[in-house]
């Protein structure tokens, strides 16, 4: 749906500052509450990985928007500290288990949660992504609408003029997203496991 984006990082040099990138990733997950994350916030630039068996949703709906960088980041690469994005937005989520993943240079952050029994949920989960692949089924989709005219979920809508599509119901599986930033009212993570390993997701 777009193509990512490679800029080019000195990991050796940026560790210490990545692994305080990573910590607040995963603060974003573990202990997002109502009303306390902002609708938006300067991204890392460092992509991370999120896959799912499968994703269930009520109330879709989905646009570009332009993420930035704060200035001066390392990661910024030839991208001038800005990414465009698909933001995919869903009012009531459910995963048949979870899979985040960021790399470090040769380690990376693993982050598993959930399963097709013990689901993780979601309310007014949002996404931001450059890729994104699933096998997709929806209910009464738009497509084509102006995205500031998005209703599906309440407080989520697009620039004036900008494609936009939404959908009552929506369904993916095989998901696998290439991501810069999640943010969610609240996220319910079960059997959370977290660690530094060789593989990703």
């Amino acid at each position: 749906m777009s193509s990512t984006r490679h800029g080019r990082t000195r990991w050796r040099r940026f560790t210490a500052m990545l692994l305080g990138g990573l910590v607040a990733t995963a603060g974003l997950i573990l202990l997002t509450g109502k009303g306390v994350l902002a609708a938006s916030f300067s991204i890392s630039g460092m992509p991370f990985t999120v896959t799912s068996p499968k994703l269930h949703g009520y109330g879709f709906a989905q646009y570009a928007e332009l993420d930035h960088m704060e200035p001066g980041s390392p990661n910024e690469g030839d991208t001038g500290g800005q990414v465009v994005v698909i933001v995919s937005a869903i009012r009531d989520a459910q995963l048949d288990g979870l899979c985040q993943s960021i790399a470090l240079g040769g380690i990376n952050l693993k982050i598993t949660a959930g399963s097709a029994s013990n689901k993780v949920t979601a309310d007014t989960l949002v996404v931001d992504s450059d890729l994104i692949t699933a096998n997709a089924d929806f209910k009464n989709i738009d497509i084509g609408q102006d995205a500031s005219t998005l209703t599906r979920v309440p407080g989520k809508t697009g620039a004036i003029g900008v494609f936009g599509q939404q959908a009552e119901e929506v369904t993916l599986t095989n998901l696998r997203q290439n991501n810069y930033a999640t943010t969610a009212v609240t996220f319910h993570l079960p059997n959370l496991r977290m660690a530094f390993t060789g593989d990703g997701c």
